[in-house]
């Protein structure tokens, strides 16, 4: 019994000490208070945990920390500390704890491989890094073997191995032939998960020599290749039809274990003739939506992100026409530990408490471990103010030395977690830190909100005074934020003054003194109203104004929402806009805008312009077209050519316009020539060689244009060299592996003869290199396959005809295309602005691993949950674009009190990169949305009923709402303010004690932490005593009281319409009317007149989409209207579509269609009555063999590969000629366009070279640890 006593005892003190905590003091983000108080040390940026390197560059292990006073750095190595003075191949860098190990002195880094562990420590104490394990990567060569030619028959299945050497980390797998081609896959040819080959059945075609694995390192940049692999088909008559086979895996059941947060990938390769089909599903559910994907043909189920929920057995199916077989897959999802809530720092003041909660999970549970300063807490310093609780430690009555770096180790057997947090016991007088004598301005009845921002330990107590020696403010009329902001919610001219603000705790006081002024607000007096003027009339719009006088306003005049034309009939007074001589595109609407410093405000006006009465008018008319061309002073590039021009029709010809057609290359087309004034009736033209010219002339005057005149004779130029070359000449790649050269082609007549075709002409930048050159055809586009990725190119095109070349073409710069980036941004930082706001950081990438045309980055991010609900959503992700080489940005829109995740990708022209890891982020609390409703019931002679709703978005913890109240008098005055106080898991109130036959006006809203929030209004009436109740009528349910109310008004929208619907209480025979208005506009309330009594009323002329604001009133009544509700209209909908089966054509189509049936089935029954003999042919068209029908295959592609490639036998490839000009026929597809990014280099020794990136894998290292490899093949001669 007393055993267990004493347990209930520590949970009872636990709970205390938890519901006791006081969180840790916001330290402002002001950069001089920052560096003047003390801080433990923080790691700001180390290595990964599991860090490969490259064993030809330097080692730099990471290690960065900040603190006050800043830390000092050391480190240990397999447990032991590390000497950096007795190494001379190590150093670390200036401020900082960065080693730098320096093996290009022969030093291999082999002698290096280790666990590293950074130490930062200072006066208030010591944080430690992850242990970083260091290995160098590998790329061994591949085991020779012998390899024997695979003789198969036809329809047999065939397994080609790869059997990669082991390296780290591993390689990737692909398959080629001799020349660099890939290997076309499909469904019935395909490369496992291991790296093999697969044949479902082998072809004819399939017989090669040059079947080659290619390994490639990313991390040593190197490609690896096996031994050439024969395959030799024979053919067996008939083929052997079979059932499907599994060749991976094996037997009916297997496992798989995953750990959370990876990717699962599950693969079935089947045998069988047909070639079977895979399909997958998971046995009693369903496979994830969104995280699903398949790959390689189907062959391969990918589910991404995979958590515990995907635990289960997954079961394959392989299917042809003979039947089917299947292999069941259980999977189970492990998990290394993740954080559930990750230990924060945290601020005290002497003789505070605090908490420190480090709790963690995973499959299975890891155990938590707490160290102090980097030493296990059990055999740490004692400190009475820490008490230890499993994953939680509590401090009671910290003491400045009770300042130090705590970590917590989460760990099970797949991994761990380490996380340091600091306790910072600061003991700190007040300060304020808003500036002396600052001044606010706000306009009449509007909030005022007077800033107050502090910082002490312990946490000040803040007062406001009005004036300097003024007593201190309380009320109902102020409101006190945490923050230390006073808010006046109606701030009136009176509130005008000097506001002191008075910080203090136990160690000191201060204040600061603040102005506020209070402006009149700008109004419009006189507005502008509606015109309606005659053309050429005068219109004049007024807008007279009144503002505060110490205000500047600044008037602006709009047209239809946009700037006044830039037209000088527009004269802008000081009171008005006149607009001289009105023409039909002034019609529209006016718009005066007042703006001031404070405020703004603005007025509409509608001009409606009409036609002034008619008056004869002279008859104008466009010219008649010119007469008798003629063509005089034929010379090579020069002719004259004159005309006789017609009737001008009352408008003078202002000019001729000459167009010419070439009858050689575009016969029946006119194009521009030139144009003369109109006094002109000859012209000399420019001709160009090897053009048949021919001639017609426009005229033109004020009224339009002329037909044209008929056309001259014709005349044909002599040929001659090309005088201009292709313009436009570009080079862009499109694939990895190209360079795409295009030009835009000389037009006919610019040929200047018979045979024009282009020389194309090509070098690498910067590269001691010869000009490569070919002539093509009159194309526009020539490809150049086998270059280096996205590398710089030299580029020239020069046109030549069958008399010779154009002149020497200037050169134009262009680049090989690109390929995806190969690095993820890292180092990425996000920092919570405040609730709604976020900024995130992050690396730029090395411009070599962008392989293009940096565009920028983007930034990928979605809310995970809302930390108020703890309820998921469909995730759907936002994606913000930061163009150029940004390295943050800012993340608007957030929710507030939510999970987010964001990842960064950085983008060139091909497309994004790898994504970041995923960071997670939580924004904080905000104020909350006001409360879905407020209903007042059961009025009686001192009393009301209040009900309400919870806020739709409460953006946090509700810890109150608060209702405030005051009496209406029959003028509309108000009475002194109530305010109360009531619990967040209230909903609802009885107010007592209130005046009889009052009106009462309620404004009601919630708080979180973070304030409050906005709130809504209602008004209620108690009724009147005994003697004042009207009696009810025979039947009647309740009293009616002496003043009328109409209460619950409830709108239901459409796109153009809505039902506005009210419940009255009051007088019989009342008249009413609803009163409407766009939301937030200060135009005047629209009224419409409801006939006779009726409780609803239809809205309709509503804009879609648009917020508008209702009130229901009652004629006769002292004015009495409801209080305002708002609705909004749907979105506009697309047209609706129009019922064709109404439409007179479309009946008319179908008779015809049925008519024609008719007649198409007498006479087959006449043809049939003959006698069926069909000729042999039809016979045989109509039984025509199944097997030579073309068949069309799913896409079994690397990537850009199309269908009708699927279809092609394995065939040998051929070497692309030693020039490097490229066929027609031959592939574009090469090595490098599927390497990512190969920059087309070998080794000295042969191997393959290239810019790749890839994920880093953790297996450890086995086999050979050389990195070079021979190479049958040869260098880029032969690579294209």
């Amino acid at each position: 019994m007393m055993k267990e006593k004493s347990i209930s005892a520590s949970k009872a003190s636990l709970v205390f000490f938890l519901c006791q905590m006081i969180s840790a003091l916001d330290v402002p983000l002001d950069s001089k208070l920052l560096e003047e108080l003390s801080q433990p040390p923080t790691i700001t940026q180390q290595s990964p945990k599991d860090y490969i390197v490259d064993p030809r560059e330097n080692i730099v292990i990471q290690c960065e920390a900040k603190g006050k006073p800043p830390p000092s750095f050391s480190w240990t190595r397999n447990g032991t500390h590390f000497d950096i003075d007795k190494d001379a191949q190590v150093t670390m860098k200036p401020n900082s704890g960065t080693l730098v190990v320096n093996i290009m002195n022969g030093v291999k880094a082999e002698a290096y491989e280790g666990v590293y562990q950074c130490t930062a420590r200072n006066e208030r104490g010591a944080a430690i890094s992850n242990n970083i394990v260091i290995r160098p990567s590998r790329s061994p060569l591949w085991t020779k073997e012998k390899l024997e030619p695979n003789h198969v028959r036809e329809g047999d299945s065939l397994v080609l191995n790869c059997r990669p050497p082991v390296g780290l980390p591993p390689p990737i797998i692909f398959w080629m032939d001799n020349a660099f081609q890939r290997l076309p896959q499909s469904e019935r040819v395909s490369q496992g998960l291991n790296g093999d080959l697969y044949f479902s059945n082998v072809q004819p075609e399939d017989t090669r020599e040059d079947y080659i694995c290619y390994a490639r390192f990313n991390h040593t940049q190197t490609i690896q290749q096996k031994q050439p692999i024969s395959v030799k088909v024979f053919s067996t008559k008939p083929v052997t039809e079979r059932p499907p086979v599994l060749l991976t895996p094996t037997g009916s059941t297997s496992n798989k274990v995953e750990l959370r947060g990876n990717v699962l990938l599950l693969e079935c390769i089947a045998a069988g003739l047909p070639t079977p089909v895979i399909r997958w599903i998971k046995e009693g559910g369903e496979l994830p939506a969104n995280r699903t994907f398949f790959e390689n043909f189907k062959k391969t189920l990918k589910i991404i992100d995979v958590s515990e929920a995907d635990s289960g057995n997954y079961k394959c199916t392989a299917r042809n026409t003979l039947g089917s077989t299947h292999h069941v897959i259980s999977v189970t999802v492990k998990a290394a530990p993740y954080w559930i809530t990750a230990p924060r720092n945290l601020v005290l003041s002497p003789g505070e408490d605090g908490t420190l909660i480090c709790r963690a999970n995973g499959n299975p549970k890891p155990s938590i471990s707490w160290l102090t300063n980097g030493v296990p807490i059990a055999i740490a310093p004692e400190d009475p103010s820490r008490k230890v609780d499993g994953d939680t430690i509590i401090f009671s009555a910290v003491q400045e030395r009770s300042s130090a770096v705590y970590q917590c180790n989460a760990s099970n057997e797949y991994g761990y977690l380490l996380a340091n947090a600091f306790v910072n016991v600061l003991a700190e007088p007040p300060r304020i830190l808003t500036p002396a004598n600052k001044l606010y301005q706000v306009i009449a009845d509007s909030p005022a909100l007077i800033d107050c921002a502090y910082f002490g330990s312990p946490k000040p107590e803040i007062e406001w005074f009005r004036g300097v020696k003024g007593s201190i403010l309380r009320g109902n009329e102020y409101v006190f934020h945490d923050n230390g902001t006073l808010e006046i919610p109606v701030a009136q001219k009176d509130s005008t003054g000097t506001y002191t603000c008075v910080a203090r705790n136990k160690l000191g006081k201060t204040q600061n003194e603040v102005q506020l002024e209070v402006k009149d607000p700008t109004m419009i007096i006189k507005q502008p109203q509606y015109k309606v003027i005659q053309r050429s009339a005068q219109a004049s719009f007024e807008c007279v104004i009144k503002h505060d006088p110490t205000l500047i306003p600044t008037v602006i005049w709009l047209k239809d929402n946009n700037e006044l034309p830039d037209d000088e009939r527009f004269l802008v007074g000081k009171d008005n806009l006149t607009i001289m001589n009105v023409t039909d595109k002034d019609d529209g609407t006016y718009t005066c805008i007042v703006n001031t410093t404070l405020d703004s405000v603005s007025a509409s006006a509608v001009l409606t312009v009409v036609a002034a009465p008619p008056t004869p008018a002279i008859i104008y008319a466009r010219p008649n077209p010119p007469l008798d061309l003629e063509l005089t002073g034929q010379l090579e590039r020069s002719i004259e050519l004159s005309w006789v021009p017609g009737e001008e029709n009352n408008s003078p010809i202002t000019n001729f316009v000459i167009e010419y057609e070439d009858g050689l290359h575009e016969p029946g087309v006119w194009h521009y020539q030139t144009e003369v004034p109109g006094s002109q009736t000859t012209v000399q033209l420019k001709l160009s060689p090897y053009v048949n010219y021919s001639f017609r002339v426009i005229a033109v005057n004020e009224i339009g244009r002329s037909q044209p005149s008929e056309p001259s004779e014709q005349y044909l130029t002599k040929s001659a060299n090309p005088d201009e070359n292709p313009s436009n000449v570009q080079g862009i790649g499109s694939e990895p592996d190209n360079l795409v050269i295009t030009w835009e082609s000389l037009k006919g007549f610019q040929s200047n003869g018979p045979g024009l075709q282009y020389k194309v002409s090509w070098r690498q930048k910067d590269v001691d290199d010869e000009w490569t050159s070919v002539v093509v055809a009159n194309v526009s586009k020539y490809i150049v396959s086998g270059t280096p990725t996205f590398v710089p190119y030299e580029i020239k095109v020069q046109a030549l005809n069958d008399l010779g070349y154009a002149p020497e073409p200037s050169e134009v710069i262009g680049h090989s295309g690109e390929d995806l980036p190969m690095v993820a941004p890292g180092n990425v930082q996000v920092h919570v602005i405040n609730s709604t706001l976020a900024k995130v950081h992050w690396d730029p990438v090395p411009l070599k691993s962008v392989r293009g045309h940096l565009q920028g980055y983007k930034v990928y991010y979605w809310k995970v949950q809302s930390l108020s609900r703890r309820s998921k959503r469909h995730v759907e992700k936002k994606i913000l674009t930061f163009r150029g080489n940004k390295t943050f940005g800012m993340l608007p829109g957030l929710e507030p009190y939510s999970s987010y995740k964001l990842n960064v990708r950085v983008v060139n022209g091909k497309g994004e990169g790898p994504a970041s890891p995923d960071k997670v982020f939580k924004t904080p609390e905000g104020v909350p949305s006001p409360p879905s409703f407020l209903k007042i019931t059961n009025p009686t002679l001192d009393s009301l009923t209040l009900e309400w709703g919870s806020p739709t978005h409460p953006n946090g913890v509700l810890t109150s709402y608060i209702l405030k109240f005051q009496p209406i008098n029959n003028t509309h005055e108000l009475g002194p303010l109530v305010e109360i106080r009531i619990p967040a898991n209230e909903s609802s109130l009885i107010l007592k004690n209130l005046n009889y036959s009052t009106r009462y006006k309620f404004y009601f809203n919630a708080q979180t932490s973070v304030g409050s929030g906005s709130q809504i209004t209602e008004e209620a009436v108690t009724i009147m005593d005994e003697a004042g109740i009207l009696r009810p009528a025979v039947g009647a349910g309740k009293v009616q009281p002496l003043y009328p109310r109409i209460r619950n008004v409830t709108t239901a929208a459409a796109e153009t319409y809505a039902n506005i619907s009210w419940e009255y209480e009051g007088p019989d025979h009342a008249n009413f009317y609803v009163e409407y208005g766009v939301a937030g506009s200060k135009e005047d309330w629209k009224k419409e007149i409801v006939n006779g009594s009726r409780s609803f009323f239809v809205l309709k002329g509503l804009t879609p989409g648009t917020a508008y604001k209702v009130r229901v009133g009652a004629e006769g009544l002292s004015g009495f209207r409801s209080s305002e509700d708002l609705f909004e209209t749907g979105p506009a909908m697309a047209s609706r579509q129009v019922d064709i089966a109404t439409q007179g054509w479309f009946i008319g189509l179908m008779c015809a269609v049925a008519l024609l049936i008719l007649i198409l089935l007498i006479v087959c029954f006449i043809r049939r009555n003959k006698g069926g003999k069909y000729p042999v042919k039809e016979k045989e068209d109509a039984h025509a063999d199944p097997e030579i029908q073309p068949m069309k295959e799913d896409d079994g592609t690397f990537g850009e590969y199309s269908d009708a490639e699927d279809h092609k036998p394995l065939k040998k490839g051929s070497r692309t000629p030693s020039d490097r000009t490229v066929k027609k026929e031959d592939s574009d597809d090469s090595l490098v366009d599927y390497g990512e990014g190969v920059n087309g280099q070998f080794n000295e020794d042969g191997s393959f070279i290239g810019q790749y990136s890839g994920k880093k894998e953790k297996e450890p290292a086995e086999g050979n640890e050389s990195s070079e490899a021979p190479s049958p093949v040869n260098a880029m001669n032969s690579f294209v």
